[in-house]
């Protein structure tokens, strides 16, 4: 669990956005959110907090996944935020490669780019889920 307040309000603002795209957003934010809210998590269980300079493997390969995610919604469906959220992630897979290759940023930056690109990716989902769900009002489908 995020011990600083700073990754509680983290936390807050990720249950809030995804739970807001479960609720009000089609399947493309449904599937988003929901994937979206399922690596945070795992990430939380499997992170080595002791461990911040090497590669964590685990994390590495979750965010893989949640690109492969985003690249099928970009794929698949007609808007325009998946594509935002695919850049974002693919910034977070990209320090993963960095650190990998021994090309050591410091490391702050390299936390600070993950934490903003995550930051990034809640904002596209919540937009994106803002006007699926103003597009069915106005359509008067809700």
């Amino acid at each position: 669990m995020p011990e600083t307040i700073y990754g509680q309000i983290g936390a807050v603002f990720m249950v809030a956005t995804c739970a807001f795209a479960l609720l009000k957003g089609d399947e493309p934010e449904r599937i988003a959110g929901g994937v979206f809210a399922l690596t945070w998590f795992a990430t939380l269980l499997i992170q080595v907090d002791g461990d911040l300079y090497s590669v964590q493997w685990g994390i590495f390969y979750l965010d893989l996944v949640l690109l492969a995610v985003f690249a099928a919604l970009v794929w698949k469906s007609r808007r325009a935020w998946p594509v935002w959220a695919s850049a974002f992630q693919l910034l977070t897979v990209m320090g993963h490669i960095m650190n990998m290759t021994d090309m050591r940023p410091p490391i702050a930056a390299f936390y600070a780019v993950i934490n903003l690109a995550a930051y990034g990716i809640m904002a596209c989902l919540a937009v994106g889920t803002f006007w699926a769900w103003q597009d069915r009002r106005a359509a008067g489908l809700e």
